[in-house]
């Protein structure tokens, strides 16, 4: 009686603290379960108000909370990358290096195939555009007074400066390449066969000394319809400077003339590296780059005439006009944002009194009339006059024109009135594809009139041939190696200096450049010139 009394009073304390207990429990588990998500789940960068502040502010009080009990934690958890690799700004990602194609690198395999890399002959004395002198006195670089073998090394300083000019640096340049600035070297590679060696490592250490040295001088260059600046630098070299007049994207008015377009900077630069692409190295090296507008043009110039046409715009951007025979206006100016300006940079050619060049009108220069056809838009027959006249009755001269020709197609370059040539070498000798401002203004459609001297003279080039037919391969498609040497360029880090649809149209150019070839070899037994006696015997040279 008394032990059944008892056992009724105690289970009721007993049966509040099971149940006090059994809500602790829950209670633990609750909150266990909670520091469990905050430790597995990350903050979006993409929903914070302010990137990269209260991000980062979330990331680090998560990671805080749950450190204790990661700690002690026999569970391994998926750690996720911090969020500040999704923070990078725009231009930090396009400084990053271009991810390599699967297989490697398209451009690499391009340059390593053996069409790229045929033996050439060791060029002798004559096939030099310029060499030193051996005695004391003269500047630079001289292709006219024979090397004297026992000259002294007292006597080897071709070219000495105590750097008197105020601004140049101190020089003292010898026979020795180690001791010349890059654009030096560049004038003392030049041969009879092409303006560069592509494997030259002078080339890379150019486009670097162009991207990158001090401006000394900034002067408007005479002559020509647009706007050009000659730039100076310290160790006196000089490029010539055409600046961003429109956006890199703005496409040609399909209603304006083909001289009345506005030059492009981006232009000049995708032209070299086509030029490249192709294996003709017949256009010098141009590269971008980001010009102050006042601290580099405006306050260092010593031309009067470039000063008074500077101004400040409403917005606060300071512009300039210069003097020219088109587009040089206060209604055509250009302008930095607010100070900086894009531009490109083409390394400047040996002056004219150390090596003449000859200016040569193009037998398939265009009218530039608004009413009249040229004499090849009129006869089917113009090329038979042309093979008849020299320079083209013989030699390599009629299939560098093609080369040109092809060249101009592929980037829609319909201003090629002249071209030049170096006069030492005569006409047994490359053409200098200089002016490319208005190429690549048009991707959506063709001008099927550039190709005039190939359709009409049906004559191409082995090697241009094979180089061609192996660009339009899925492994060196055109479009994919342009992309990726034009991600080279100091520009790339602002946006890609062609479009997709400018690389796109590269592609289908070049399909009816293929096509133009078959449709001569239908017609004519002797299209291919071989220029390669017998240098290159590989899965490709069957044609």
């Amino acid at each position: 009686m008394w032990r059944s009394s008892l056992g009724r009073s105690t289970r009721s304390p007993c049966l509040v603290l099971a149940g006090l207990s059994l809500a602790l429990h829950l209670l633990l588990a609750l909150f266990c379960l909670s520091v469990l998500r905050r430790a597995c789940v990350l903050p979006l960068s993409s929903s914070s108000s302010v990137p990269g502040q209260s991000a980062r502010r979330s990331y680090s009080s998560s990671s805080t909370s749950s450190a204790a009990f990661a700690s002690s934690s026999s569970h391994k958890l998926l750690k996720s990358p911090p969020v500040e690799e999704h923070l990078e700004t725009a231009p930090e990602r396009a400084a990053k290096p271009v991810p390599k194609v699967k297989g490697g690198s398209k451009l690499e395999a391009l340059f390593s195939h053996p069409l790229y890399n045929l033996p050439r002959p060791e060029p002798q004395e004559d096939d030099r555009l310029l060499r030193l002198k051996s005695h004391q006195g003269g500047r630079g670089a001289e292709d006219e007074e024979d090397e004297d073998e026992d000259k002294s090394a007292a006597d080897d300083n071709e070219w000495q400066s105590s750097s008197e000019e105020a601004g140049y640096d101190s020089a003292e340049w010898t026979s020795d390449a180690g001791t010349h600035p890059p654009w030096l070297r560049l004038h003392l590679a030049i041969t009879r066969w092409e303006l560069y060696d592509r494997r030259d490592p002078a080339l890379a250490e150019l486009s670097h000394y162009l991207a990158t040295q001090r401006v000394l001088n900034a002067v408007q260059k005479t002559g020509g319809t647009q706007l050009k600046l000659l730039m100076s630098f310290p160790n006196y070299g000089q490029a010539l400077l055409k600046p961003m007049k429109q956006t890199r994207d703005t496409e040609t008015n399909s209603n304006l003339f083909y001289f009345s377009d506005f030059e492009r900077h981006n232009a000049e630069i995708a032209a070299f590296h086509l030029d490249r692409v192709l294996g003709f190295h017949r256009i010098p090296p141009v590269v971008g780059r980001f010009i102050n507008v006042t601290g580099e043009i405006r306050d260092i110039t010593t031309d009067r005439r470039l000063t008074r046409t500077f101004f400040t715009s409403p917005v606060g951007n300071v512009c300039f006009y210069g003097q020219c025979e088109s587009y040089c206006s206060i209604e055509h100016p250009v302008c930095g944002r607010p100070h900086t300006l894009e531009v490109s940079l083409a390394a400047m050619l040996p002056d004219l009194n150390l090596a003449t060049r000859r200016s040569w009108r193009s037998p398939w220069r265009r009218s530039y009339s608004r009413t009249k056809l040229a004499p090849w838009e009129k006869d089917p027959a113009y090329c038979d006059t042309v093979k008849r006249t020299p320079p083209y009755n013989q030699g390599t001269r009629l299939v560098d024109l093609i080369d040109m020709a092809i060249l101009d197609f592929l980037m829609g370059n319909m201003d090629r009135h002249h071209y030049e040539t170096f006069e030492k070498f005569g006409n047994d000798t490359f053409l200098l594809h200089l002016d490319n401002g208005r190429a690549f203004g048009c991707h959506s459609r063709d001008e099927p009139s550039i190709l005039a001297p190939l359709q009409q003279c049906c004559r191409v080039r082995r090697s241009t041939f094979l180089r061609l037919r192996l660009l339009s391969r899925p492994g060196f498609r055109l479009s994919d190696v342009m992309r990726e040497s034009l991600a080279q360029d100091p520009l790339h880090a602002a946006g890609p200096l062609l479009s997709s649809p400018h690389l796109s149209a590269l592609d289908r150019r070049l399909d009816t450049v293929l096509g133009a070839v078959r449709a001569c070899r239908d017609r004519h037994p002797h299209v291919v010139y071989d220029d390669m006696g017998g240098r290159y015997h590989g899965p490709d040279g069957t044609l």
